[in-house]
């Protein structure tokens, strides 16, 4: 992956967003419209503004947005004969649709949207080949990935593209898929398959689309914002870049977003390549409409995020489809398992770049549940926490929502420098949200520690101090062995926690994340976790 590259000066690129990149005299130009959504992890009913369940209260004050059936009636607005509908991965996991039907309720509902082209996202493989291959068969659209190498793995090979090309307005439009090649780290492929270098193989799709006289293409990635930048510096011919992973909210003249819609950049020949994301979970649908000259080259754009909020109507067909999916889910949905006295905050932007009431909710859970097995610390991967949870009575569909990956609760020892290095580790990503691998972010309990993400990686952790029995608080000390507990996924080295995956007193089968933190709230509720200084960030 090449570095992340300056973008274009202010000044050249309010030039190119005007449509004055020159053209060949005469050309003909030809208009497409992009609509695109990323990162929904199967919020396929209507959620809250941030991704949660939506509840009933929140019906009534108009704050449900998303879900399919939105999405459905704006397609149906905007899409015209001229028009992609695009996914840039990770439909899989995040709710009960998921965690009850797998790949089932996937290709369902998107069965109903009918996109154009589908990457694969590194979700998509968190039940392994298995759980991928029904999908791949089943469903009718073109999914893809180039730099996903499974010639050692017959139950994907074959069933799945590294690009396409599709035909709209007599215009030949070429899209290539990328997956994130930290899909090893933070999903669980397994030891059959590979993911390529993302740039290398990019360039060798394009090479082969130019080969056959496509000189529109797409690159429909899911390696993240501010690595799809990296590679339009870097990589010529691709036009646009519709992402995901990072779950980017762009939108021009917002300064909360991540950054304009779409992002210019400049490629290696000095065309622009325009890149787009459209945030998460469905609630919102990107838009893009490109003119492009005879060359194939952008010359004018326009678009940005389309909210589906409470205004937007569902569709019924849509919304009959998922009251139906909702059936099986309702007993298991409304099981109470105890009572919240504080919302439970569990966003990405509260758990994977400070400290975030519901990770320490999670982290005491594991603490709670080895108590007699003599843990002292826990650790828990802020990007494992998929969603929040309000104030009230809690129930064990709202659990699972939170933690829908089954992950077993692990235990090991480790010495207090090989620790700390995790915990560097750990903080590593969170200097930047636009980036990818932020959800190795560590939530904590037993111990608390200090960092500064402007500090050079490798020297962010200031300082780490465990918690005695008497509630005080004690450097960590680098020659002892401390018994931690933490989940399967990360023990065994996922999202980058190396060292916990050469532990040799490791165990990995303990009972089942998300029923420890159900039992934990049971027997402590009303539960009202704070953020109360575990984790201190330098400002």
């Amino acid at each position: 992956m090449a570095t992340k590259t300056a973008l274009l000066g202010s000044g050249l690129l309010a030039l190119l967003g005007t449509g004055l990149w020159a053209a060949p005299a005469g050309a003909a130009e030809f208009q497409l419209r992009i609509l695109h959504v990323n990162d929904v992890h199967a919020r396929y009913d209507q959620v809250t503004s941030s991704g949660g369940f939506c509840t009933p209260k929140d019906e009534a004050a108009a704050k449900c947005v998303g879900g399919a059936a939105r999405l459905q009636t704006k397609l149906r607005e905007l899409r015209g004969d001229n028009a992609l509908f695009l996914d840039a991965g990770d439909q899989f996991q995040g709710t009960l649709f998921y965690t009850h039907f797998k790949h089932g309720a996937v290709q369902t509902v998107l069965g109903m949207l009918n996109p154009d082209a589908q990457t694969l996202g590194n979700h998509e493989f968190d039940d392994g080949p298995a759980g991928l291959r029904p999908y791949l068969d089943a469903v009718s659209w073109p999914v893809l990935s180039a730099n996903l190498d499974s010639s050692r793995e017959p139950a994907l090979e074959g069933r799945y593209k590294p690009s396409t090309v599709i035909e709209k307005g007599g215009q030949r439009i070429g899209i290539v898929g990328l997956t994130t090649s930290d899909t090893p780290i933070t999903s669980s492929p397994g030891p059959t398959v590979a993911f390529r270098d993302e740039a290398a193989a990019l360039a060798r799709a394009v090479a082969d689309l130019k080969a056959q006289g496509v000189d529109k293409i797409i690159a429909l990635t899911h390696v993240g914002y501010a690595e799809d930048q990296a590679l339009a510096a870097a990589v010529d011919g691709v036009d646009v870049y519709v992402g995901g992973h990072s779950h980017s909210f762009l939108e021009t003249g917002n300064d909360k977003a991540a950054g304009p819609y779409p992002t210019v950049v400049t490629t290696p020949s000095g065309a622009p390549a325009l890149v787009v994301q459209a945030g998460s979970y469905g609630t919102h649908l990107g838009r893009l409409d490109v003119t492009f000259d005879g060359a194939g080259v952008a010359t004018a754009w326009t678009g940005g995020p389309v909210a589906l909020g409470a205004e937007v109507a569902q569709d019924p067909v849509v919304q009959d489809k998922i009251v139906q999916l909702n059936v099986p889910l309702a007993q298991l949905r409304n099981q109470p398992v105890g009572e919240a006295g504080v919302e439970l905050v569990g966003t990405s932007d509260a758990c994977r770049f400070g400290e975030c009431n519901l990770g320490n909710l999670i982290a005491d859970a594991m603490l709670w549940a080895t108590r007699d097995q003599g843990t002292r610390i826990a650790v828990q991967n802020g990007g494992g926490i998929r969603s929040g949870i309000p104030a009230g009575r809690v129930t064990m569909g709202q659990v699972i929502e939170v933690l829908p990956f089954s992950n077993t609760l692990a235990t090991f020892g480790i010495s207090g420098a090989d620790l700390r290095a995790s915990l560097e580790g750990g903080v590593s990503k969170a200097h930047d949200k636009t980036t990818s691998g932020t959800g190795r972010f560590p939530q904590v309990a037993g111990l608390r520690y200090a960092f500064d993400p402007a500090r050079p990686e490798g020297e962010r952790i200031r300082s780490v101090e465990v918690r005695e029995p008497d509630g005080s608080f004690r450097p960590l000390d680098p020659a002892a062995t401390y018994k931690v507990a933490t989940n399967n996924f990360v023990r065994a080295g996922g999202d980058g926690y190396g060292l916990f995956a050469k532990a040799a007193d490791a165990y990995d089968f303990g009972p089942n994340l998300e029923m420890v933190v159900a039992e934990y709230i049971k027997a402590n509720g009303p539960v009202a976790p704070r953020v109360e200084g575990r984790i201190t960030r330098a400002q």
